[in-house]
């Protein structure tokens, strides 16, 4: 369901959705490892900066199958309305893409690739970003078996009333306190953006998401994902133009 890789299949159900949130930062390091890939032959083969960086841009994208850049562009819409709550999660549901939807995601790939261009692909920020796309699915699990949820169907509704909980819980914060360590095992400074990037990202989600919505769905989850996922990309740019 979150990546176009082939997997078994597995038949839907309260059982079987029990432990599902536990497996979702195994994505990560698939996407992780494609990044790490595709970085070591852009250098092999000698690839110029722009075509290296817009297939970055799009790595995530192509191996999670583009389900958070569609949670990303929803939410975009619902936003922008300026609406009530209630109008939001319509807006939501609507599976039609309006103007700042389509404004919302040209600007971050246009950001995000300008963001790669001025990145240096060193081993560390290699690792560090291959890393990062784990801790943001962590985080991502975390808040569907923590946050209240915005109503009572949908996806992250059945995903949370069916998972259980305390273990997920626990599972996914040995995630993050694994990403952590090795982040900063990686690279203390770049690790360090990476983790408080997540951070800021995952604050200001609860806060839209409760304030703006009553609670997370679906869509704020992917939303949340690829808001992270640019952040994490600014603060480690941003790690390498301080004075060294």
């Amino acid at each position: 369901m979150y990546s176009i890789l082939p997997v078994p299949k597995v038949e839907w159900g309260p059982k079987s959705m029990k432990y599902a949130m536990c497996f979702f930062p195994l994505v990560g390091v698939a996407v992780g490892l494609f990044f790490f890939l595709w970085a070591q032959l852009s250098v092999v083969w000698g690839l110029g900066v722009f075509l290296r960086s817009a297939v970055c841009v799009f790595l995530p994208v192509l191996v999670s199958g583009g389900i958070h850049m569609d949670g990303f562009c929803d939410t975009m819409d619902a936003l922008c309305s300026r609406q009530p709550a209630e109008k939001k999660l319509e807006i939501l549901k609507d599976s039609h893409a309006g103007a700042f939807a389509v404004i919302g995601c040209t600007l971050y790939f246009l950001l995000s690739f300008g963001l790669w261009t001025e990145l240096r692909l060193t081993k560390e920020a290699v690792c560090v970003l291959g890393i990062g796309f784990v801790l943001s699915r962590a985080l991502s699990g975390l808040s569907v078996v923590t946050f209240r949820c915005a109503k009572s169907s949908g996806l992250v509704a059945a995903f949370s009333d069916a998972a259980a909980k305390r273990q997920v819980r626990l599972v996914l914060i040995c995630y993050l306190a694994l990403c952590a360590a090795g982040l900063l095992f990686v690279q203390p400074l770049l690790g360090g953006a990476v983790l408080l990037a997540a951070a800021a990202a995952f604050c200001v989600y609860r806060r839209v998401s409760y304030h703006g919505f009553g609670g997370t769905t679906g869509d704020l989850a992917g939303w949340f994902l690829q808001v992270c996922e640019f952040l994490m990309l600014l603060g480690v740019t941003a790690a390498q133009k301080l004075p060294q």
